[in-house]
């Protein structure tokens, strides 16, 4: 069956979805899960001691992630139906609720990028401003403090990755989405995406081949993390092995492994790994690629996922 062929049949459950679901959802994120990946690359980077030498990455990074996850939540506002009443989920604390979950990470998020950019901010900055200077050489003569950002950076990048995935995955309505592993794949498409970023505009020598590395790491790991996740909805109930036909035969098969697996994780990470051995030349085809995958990763699970449904025979491909 073709997708427009399927679309048609099933316009009655489609239509209502991608009214509410439309690009802001996937958009959210994405950029989110960038953010997840890049703040967990800086705390890496901090760990490691890089802060001591001038790192475009560590300069960059925490504050692009700060306007990253504005444009982000920007998304989500647009997307939300009420918005005058966005300012109640910092009134109260759910624990079973992943929006509130979510609410308070991207709250304690900001503050915490700002630490990490302060320890190593572009030089421009410091010196437009010695407040800024006196912050950072004060930051950077305690060691323990560099490292409790570091951590702190890192546990809440995963935190904030796992967020994306969870607040799909909550939605047990959705079978393809009913999954404990989207959280896990959403922090390794994030930290793909930020390692493939600055792969993409650093540069050190020394600061891309390390990115690299990460990334072909991440990408790898990235192939059975999919992996899993299309074997776990095999082995579930009817109604998501009816959802993983939607990727495996059904309307959303070429996009899903086409643009997401194929352009988005296994062309880059060959053409990365014969990078690595000085085969051929390193090229920003292949991270454009990497955070393009990232993307259309996103969007390929929303839309398919808003097809899918617990009611028997709605997800019947003939």
């Amino acid at each position: 069956m073709t997708p427009e062929l399927f679309i048609t049949r099933h316009n009655h459950l489609i239509d209502p979805f991608l009214h509410v679901w439309s690009w802001q959802i996937p958009v959210y994120l994405f950029l989110g899960g960038w953010v997840a990946g890049n703040m967990i690359l800086t705390g890496y980077f901090m760990l490691g001691g890089r802060h001591t030498r001038r790192s475009p990455l560590l300069s960059a990074l925490p504050g692009l992630s700060l306007v990253l996850l504005s444009l982000g939540m920007l998304a989500l506002f647009l997307d939300l139906e009420h918005k005058r009443y966005v300012w109640r989920l910092y009134t109260t604390f759910q624990w079973a609720s992943p929006m509130s979950w979510g609410s308070w990470i991207l709250l304690l998020v900001y503050p915490v990028l700002l630490l990490t950019w302060m320890v190593r901010p572009p030089v421009i900055l410091e010196d437009l401003s010695q407040g800024v200077e006196r912050i950072t050489t004060t930051l950077q003569g305690r060691r323990d403090i560099v490292r409790t950002i570091g951590i702190t950076s890192m546990v809440l990048g995963v935190a904030l990755g796992v967020y994306t995935g969870v607040l799909l995955s909550s939605l047990v309505a959705r079978p393809l989405w009913n999954s404990g592993i989207l959280g896990v794949l959403f922090v390794a498409s994030g930290v793909s995406a930020a390692a493939a970023f600055g792969h993409l505009v650093t540069h050190s020598p020394d600061e891309r081949a390390l990115t690299v590395r990460i990334d072909n790491v991440v990408l790898a790991s990235e192939l059975g993390i999919l992996g899993l996740f299309v074997l776990g909805l095999l082995a579930g109930s009817a109604q998501q092995v009816e959802a993983a036909r939607l990727l495996l035969g059904g309307p959303f098969t070429a996009l899903f492994w086409v643009f997401v697996v194929g352009l988005g994780i296994v062309i880059p990470l060959i053409i990365q790994l014969l990078a690595v051995r000085h085969w051929i030349q390193h090229t920003p085809i292949a991270p454009i690629m990497v955070m393009a995958g990232g993307l259309a990763l996103r969007w390929v699970l929303v839309l398919a996922g808003q097809v899918s449904r617990w009611e028997p025979g709605t997800l019947r491909i003939h």
